[in-house]
């Protein structure tokens, strides 16, 4: 074991201080890059996250509003990125059919759909 590595409380060997903010930024980063190769859901919503932020800071509306209308089109990546995975894991597991797997892969992409539901409603409420 390294000077650098620590025991946690859970006993698991891991990063602590700055070295631990550094080493999850670049896995988050990893993360971010795999879900953009890999995943064409990722890719779709990043493509419309850039083109309505845009539309969302010209609107003449309130500072609040922006927010608001920005953050939804975000919590949607959020939400996907998170479907994405599970199905991954899901998907690691075996890729035979299994009830619990597909209930587990349907209850993600219910959450996508929620979550672009929210999207589209704030949406319609601020700029209608």
């Amino acid at each position: 074991m390294n000077k650098t590595d620590v025991i946690s409380k859970a006993g698991k060997p891991g990063y602590t201080g700055l070295t631990r903010i550094i080493k999850a930024t670049g896995y988050s980063w990893q993360g971010l890059r795999a879900a953009f190769k890999y995943e064409s859901a990722i890719r779709q919503e990043l493509l419309l996250l850039m083109i309505f932020t845009p539309i969302a800071l010209l609107l003449d509306v309130s500072h609040v509003d922006k927010i608001l209308l920005v953050a939804s089109l975000v919590l949607v990546l959020i939400v996907e990125l998170l479907n994405s995975a599970i199905e991954a894991v899901v998907d690691r597991i075996g890729t035979e059919h299994h009830e619990l797997s597909g209930r587990a892969k349907d209850i993600g992409s219910a959450a996508v759909f929620v979550s672009l539901c929210l999207a589209i409603f704030i949406w319609f409420m601020i700029v209608m």
